[in-house]
């Protein structure tokens, strides 16, 4: 019989087998313990008395009026709250964030490059504001995400919708007018970096929308009306058609998903609604019966406070100006109308083309005090902002609840210097005011302890998110 030289040097041996390598130990998970904490839960009109917060990995596990024992095998560290007020991290539900702090010029003239690394600090600069999520309503953001997902860089988790969908002229259309007519099949840059596209029809709709959902999208963004830094397109006009409209409608719906469209005035808003879309963006324009039939529709209104308090990107006299001071003037009466008839509002910034306005985020927040009392604005950006994010269903990159601080909620937490249902101005200045901002578990500011730690964040060979 022939026995392989393997075999029979095994067989011929007399060494003893090695014992099998002991069982790696299995690491602590990591923990936080937040005592003496007034919590503001994402929907009470007021802070609770004194709790502890109990939060493992990036789960709150547990909350209590007495004292509670961490579990054993668990890194602690011990966060003296003071009566301080603990609330869920803020949501924006509209930003841009690869274009807030550059101009429109430089947006237009910088590759993809420079762009990203512009967007990578505005995304941690945003984190230090206490927005531990976004909605990203339009541009090419799937890479930034993926590296924030990874622990490669510190930013809030993003709901991304990817390039936004406009008709030629409409309010995504940033081709110069040498590039029009445009040939067949021709790009131009902002389609080329992911940040617009240009579709004409129900199919070139259904394609673009399908593209963006492949990549990542949570949800779908469209222009359905003119807009303020569009050149090409008044701020009175309507944009696609009711069949262009519901051709991303029906492409979102088949990924479980929604539509989200920007627009200002009652013809847009009712063609939009009749296409079946979830969520109006903006709609300072609106009257009464488009706004009662948001209210029966049972659907989405996502305001933003627009109003002349800022530094304008656009030159006194221009077209662009123009029209953003006309969109200012119905933001009181949008407001107004949206209180009166109980619709679902949401709150974001859409923040655009401006560092120091980005800076300004909460005092956005804010300034919310003009229509809301504290409790109902700070409401808006954690609970209900949360309830809107989920409507993107199993699109949503991130499992759990957020928006609240309940035991099984997600740990996007904020340890605030003061009690923000008193005093809402506290959150417009987060240097001074959030001791502590935790995202996913992990601290990235803890000014209680002296020197700062560096940012904890997850590993980069955690799993990724999608």
């Amino acid at each position: 019989m022939c026995v392989p030289a393997a075999m029979a040097a095994s067989a011929g041996s007399s060494a003893p087998t090695p014992a099998p390598a002991p069982a790696p130990k299995p690491r602590p998970t990591h923990g936080v313990l937040f005592e003496a904490v007034r919590v503001f839960d994402g929907t009470a009109e007021q802070l609770t008395e004194p709790m502890q917060v109990l939060v493992v990995g990036n789960r709150i596990v547990q909350l209590s009026a007495e004292p509670i024992p961490p579990p054993a095998e668990l890194e602690l560290t011990r966060i003296q709250g003071a009566g301080r007020t603990l609330m869920p991290g803020l949501i924006d539900a509209h930003t841009h964030v690869m274009y807030a702090t550059l101009s429109q010029q430089a947006i237009l003239t910088s590759d993809l490059g420079f762009l990203n690394v512009a967007a990578t600090k505005a995304a941690a600069d945003m984190l230090m504001r206490g927005f531990t999520s976004i909605r990203d309503l339009g541009g090419p953001v799937f890479g930034l995400k993926r590296g924030i997902d990874l622990g490669l860089v510190p930013g809030p988790r993003i709901w991304p919708a990817g390039a936004f969908i406009s008709q030629s002229g409409g309010h995504g259309d940033f081709r110069l007018p040498t590039e029009l007519p445009a040939a067949p099949d021709a790009f131009s840059f902002s389609e080329r970096v992911g940040a617009a596209v240009i579709a004409d029809s129900p199919d070139a709709v259904r394609k673009r929308a399908r593209e963006q959902l492949a990549l990542g999208a949570s949800q779908i963004k469209l222009m359905a009306g003119g807009g303020v830094a569009s050149s090409y397109d008044p701020l009175d006009v309507t944009q696609y058609t009711v069949p262009e409209l519901r051709a991303a409608v029906e492409a979102a719906e088949n990924w479980g998903t929604y539509v989200a469209v920007h627009a200002y005035t009652p013809r847009a808003v009712r063609q939009a609604i009749e296409a079946g879309v979830a969520s109006i963006e903006h709609g300072q324009l609106l009257d009464e019966a488009t706004v009662r039939l948001i209210a029966e529709q049972d659907l989405w209104w996502s305001l933003q406070p627009f109003i002349d308090d800022q530094p304008s990107p656009y030159a006194e006299g221009s077209m662009n100006r123009r029209k953003q001071l006309a969109m200012y003037a119905g933001t009181d009466r949008a407001y107004w109308l949206a209180k009166q008839f109980g619709v679902k509002t949401a709150w974001g910034t859409d923040i655009l083309f401006n560092a120091e306005n980005a800076k300004r985020q909460g005092a956005k927040l804010a300034a919310m005090t003009r229509w809301y009392t504290p409790a109902e604005a700070l409401r808006m950006a954690t609970a209900d902002n949360a309830e809107l994010l989920a409507l993107s269903g199993p699109r949503s990159p991130y499992e759990g609840k957020l928006g609240v601080v309940e035991e099984g909620a997600l740990a996007d937490l904020l340890l605030v210097d003061g009690n923000p249902l008193e005093d809402l101005s506290l959150v417009a200045d987060p240097a001074s005011n959030f001791l502590v901002i935790m995202k996913d578990g992990w601290i990235y500011k803890n000014s209680l302890t002296s020197p700062d730690p560096p940012p904890a964040s997850p590993r980069a060979d955690s799993p990724e998110s999608r």
